[in-house]
């Protein structure tokens, strides 16, 4: 009989990519996948280590796994991903009865490690250089049938002052052309129509392997693959968005107008300290230019409130901003002083409560914004995927181009004919509830 092994992925797309091809290879070598982790006989928990709340939630997971050890009812337990890369001795003397803590570079190798902890193995720290995490191969889908990541690059070398991923992942690492184009083609071919490309920092695609950024190529080719409908991508530097990249998403249609644009704040000296460029002035040039040579596109960003150093006046200038530019989605978080950050020992680190007192302004600043964007869109009728029916509000449910899968919000509308997830459906809009809106199927 097969042994049952259960992946439980937490955190980005990227860290779900490589859950997939773990999966992968753990089929291949004959393990039986249930979706149901609790279930399993072995259970792999693919943690995020980003911040300290991806940090709780990852080791309040495993603590749960863990009880389930001790109540006999699955037989081991593996933690992967940032926080085991991160943390893997630390993990292994806090967290008893772990049986595996795995480093990135060896995430190739799960299938022989389930294989001896099924055996009766001793628990240990499985290392490996991270430069070896696999980026190519086979993948078994964990998303709905209908959309896919496709990750085009592993690390970052952006050294933001905040951040830990370059030291969890290392620098940053582009997959060449011909492989990314090879694995979006076997995704089309298999049934996805919505495909999201996904980077640390898309626009930055090439870079070390071409000398240059080759994003709005790349972009191209996957145009030119059928069976894709919707092409998406995560995330955009705004220093690196380029007329080349702007008019290439402008010009395929198959590329949503969508851009998710993490700029943290627009004060020039916060953003200098943080080690990113620009300043207000060019992120509001940058907005007025997309929104002019990219007719309806939706805008995304991420905000940091409660930098070290913030002060009073700083925050102030960034909730204007955030009025001015009227950002279609938005993201606020509260500084997270992670430890081996350059930011961490910067002098005037703020009081938890006030770093979180800003963001939530932010946040109710911009539920404001979301409600004006959403009432103007009553009356309108806009393309729908399809995700699912909603038995308890019995209506269908679903996604338009302007909002990312897992991300965004969701579109609710009565249908007089049965749909199945994956189709494409006009849908007139005629409410809103909070940020989803409300609707019919158009005739």
């Amino acid at each position: 009989m097969a042994v049952r092994v259960g992946m439980v992925s937490l955190g980005c797309p990227k860290n779900q990519v490589d859950a997939e091809r773990m999966m992968f290879r753990l089929r291949e070598q004959g393990f039986e996948l249930i979706q149901d982790a609790a279930l399993a006989d072995i259970a792999v928990i693919n943690t995020c280590g980003f911040i300290q709340s991806a940090k709780e939630e990852a080791v309040e997971t495993i603590l749960e796994f863990l009880e389930l050890k001790k109540e006999g009812r699955i037989k081991g337990v593996i933690c992967t991903g940032c926080l085991a890369e991160r943390y893997r001795d630390d993990i292994m003397k806090e967290l008893p009865g772990l049986d595996a803590v795995v480093q990135l570079g060896a995430d190739g190798e799960i299938a022989e490690i389930a294989r001896s902890i099924a055996e009766g193995a001793a628990p240990r720290v499985v290392s490996a250089n991270r430069c070896d995490l696999p980026l190519e191969g086979g993948r078994v889908i964990s998303t709905q049938p209908f959309y896919a990541y496709i990750k085009i690059a592993e690390g970052c070398s952006n050294h933001c002052t905040y951040c830990a991923i370059p030291s969890i992942r290392g620098e940053y690492r582009s997959r060449t052309m011909e492989s990314i184009i090879d694995e979006a083609k076997w995704l089309a071919d298999n049934g996805v129509t919505e495909l999201v490309v996904v980077a640390q920092d898309v626009s930055r695609y090439g870079e070390d392997i071409y000398g240059e950024s080759r994003i709005a190529e790349l972009l191209t080719e996957l145009c030119r693959i059928d069976g894709f409908r919707w092409i998406r991508t995560l995330y955009m530097y705004p220093e690196r968005i380029t007329d080349k990249l702007i008019d290439t998403i402008a010009r395929e249609d198959k590329l949503v107008k969508y851009l998710d644009i993490p700029i943290q704040h627009c004060n020039g000296d916060i953003l200098k300290r943080m080690n990113r460029r620009g300043d207000r002035a060019s992120l509001t040039a940058l907005m007025k230019k997309l929104r002019e040579r990219i007719p309806g596109i939706t805008l995304r960003t991420t905000l940091i409130t409660g930098f070290p150093g913030e002060t009073e006046e700083q925050f102030n200038e960034l909730s204007e901003f955030v009025g001015e530019i009227g950002f279609d989605r938005l993201g606020c978080f509260a500084y997270s002083a992670e430890e081996g950050t350059p930011a961490a020992g910067f002098e005037g680190q703020i009081d938890e409560e006030e770093k979180q007192r800003r963001a939530e302004v932010i946040t109710e600043q911009q539920m404001f914004i979301n409600d004006r964007l959403n009432q103007q869109m009553t009356g309108r009728t806009v393309e729908v995927v399809v995700e699912g029916f909603d038995k308890y509000a019995e209506c269908c449910f679903g996604r338009s181009a302007a909002d990312a899968p897992e991300i965004d919000g969701k579109i609710f509308f009565s249908s007089p004919k049965k749909l199945t997830a994956g189709d494409y459906v006009k849908v007139k809009i005629e409410d809103l509830l909070d940020l989803d809106l409300l609707g019919s199927l158009a005739e």
